[in-house]
């Protein structure tokens, strides 16, 4: 396990500037680590001692249960500080401050992300969030009127919009599959797509891991398959990058776009998009670059005026979880998930889980609903009268409450949102819920 003095070592290559970070900043991470010793990830999950070392790495508001770390997760505090910093740096004098001295620190935030996903640094963007990345996917690729597009109806909502825009526009064909939730197996999500597929089918989109139930797909043999056809699959990972392990090599992606404001507690407004290397040339930036930076990934990284310091602190919010380590930060995440999930279907044939319970197909997400009560008014009962915060999910096929819990989450905090819902599914809801 790396040492205080090893990891500072290796931020120093990564060139941080000392101003950046403070002497403390990983006091409570390495404080962590010296308990954790070299134990199992599986071990610590659900050791709270462990756990609440790193919980006080954030600055957590304990009056409230934050259950929607899905949509946004609030930074670690030396993250945060780091980009406030350099925000009051670039506000002395920004035309130097921000350009000249801030803007170049871009690369050290390029590599430790192409060092995290196992890519080449020139084959790594960094843009603003997911969305931003996968719009330059949809709308960079050239397509021509009849192309057939492959989407899901769990896409996210942004990217089905962008696609029907470029219906709209392009006369292109867009193709939405449904599929069962929980689906019964990879192989019937490989055979869904391939049998979806015509002569005129240009792309497939996928969510690696879906915003709705957290079910994860099964990214490389859809991209494999699709492949040895001549079709471009899009990879939507707005959900996967730090949420759990993997490499590019392992989804064998050509394409990827995420946020880094939700998994890995990068400040918000912060994502990457991988283009393999050959294929930059053949895909468009949404802004304009000029012809020379045709083949250069930084052309995605042309948006004109914006704040360096957000994208700076990416740097330590990958240190930070790369020293915690994605291995014991998903089977944390899977214990919090398992530890209410198991319990309020074990307790109640009304509640029901809509995302597997296992370690392949899901991680920190799941969606649950309780039978006969209104899943809006349900959230907002838990949020209103328990200020415990979840997402409710209406979509034309299911419906349930996301719930997706932290690594600053406590055990006893999943708990009360357990038993919440069980007395939800036994007595109902108050008649003023919701209001």
């Amino acid at each position: 396990m790396l040492g205080r003095r090893g990891f500072v070592s290796s931020l120093s290559r990564y060139a941080i500037a000392a101003p950046m970070l403070r002497p403390d900043a990983f006091r409570r991470l390495f404080e962590a680590n010296g308990y954790a010793g070299s134990a199992p990830s599986i071990a610590l999950a659900d050791d709270e001692e462990y756990w609440a070392q790193i919980q006080r790495a954030f600055d957590d508001d304990h009056s409230v249960v934050n259950l929607n770390n899905g949509g946004v997760s609030p930074a670690p505090t030396h993250v945060l500080e780091a980009m406030i910093k350099d925000l009051r740096f670039s506000n002395m004098i920004p035309a130097d401050h921000m350009w000249n001295v801030l803007e170049p620190r871009i690369e050290v935030a390029r590599r430790r992300l192409a060092d995290m996903f196992g890519c080449d640094p020139e084959e790594m963007a960094i843009t603003r969030n997911a969305s931003e990345a996968n719009e330059i996917m949809i709308l960079g690729l050239d397509l021509k009127p009849g192309d057939e597009v492959v989407i899901t109806n769990q896409n996210y909502g942004r990217m089905i919009t962008t696609w029907e825009q470029r219906a709209r526009r392009d006369g292109i064909v867009l193709k939405k599959l449904s599929f069962k939730v929980p689906p019964p197996s990879d192989a019937y999500l490989v055979d869904l797509f391939r049998n979806a597929i015509t002569p005129r089918t240009k792309v497939i989109e996928i969510p690696h891991i879906t915003n709705l139930t957290g079910q994860i797909l099964p990214v490389r043999d859809i991209v494999r398959m699709a492949r040895e056809k001549g079709i471009t699959t899009f990879i939507d990972g707005a959900h996967a990058f730090a949420h759990f392990p993997f490499t590019r090599d392992e989804l064998d992606v050509d394409y990827y776009g995420t946020s880094l404001h939700k998994w890995l507690h990068a400040p918000i407004g912060t994502g990457f998009l991988y283009v393999r290397r050959e294929k930059i040339k053949g895909l468009w930036p949404m802004m304009a670059a000029p012809p020379e930076m045709d083949s250069n990934i930084r052309k995605y990284e042309e948006i004109g005026t914006h704040p360096a310091a957000n994208h700076n602190a990416i740097t330590l919010a990958a240190a930070f979880n790369q020293q915690m380590g994605l291995e014991r930060k998903a089977a944390r995440l899977r214990f919090l998930r398992d530890r209410w999930a198991k319990r309020v279907t074990a307790e109640s044939d009304r509640i029901h889980v809509l995302t597997p319970l296992n370690n392949t197909h899901a991680c920190g997400i799941a969606m649950v609903n309780i039978d006969g009560i209104d899943t809006p008014k349900l959230q907002q009962y838990l949020w209103n009268k328990h200020k415990v915060f979840t997402v409710s999910i209406v979509h034309p096929e299911f419906y349930g409450l996301r719930v997706t819990p932290s690594v600053y989450t406590m055990r006893d905090e999943v708990d009360l949102f357990a038993d919440l819902m069980l007395k939800a599914a036994k007595g109902g809801l108050p008649a003023a819920a919701g209001a």
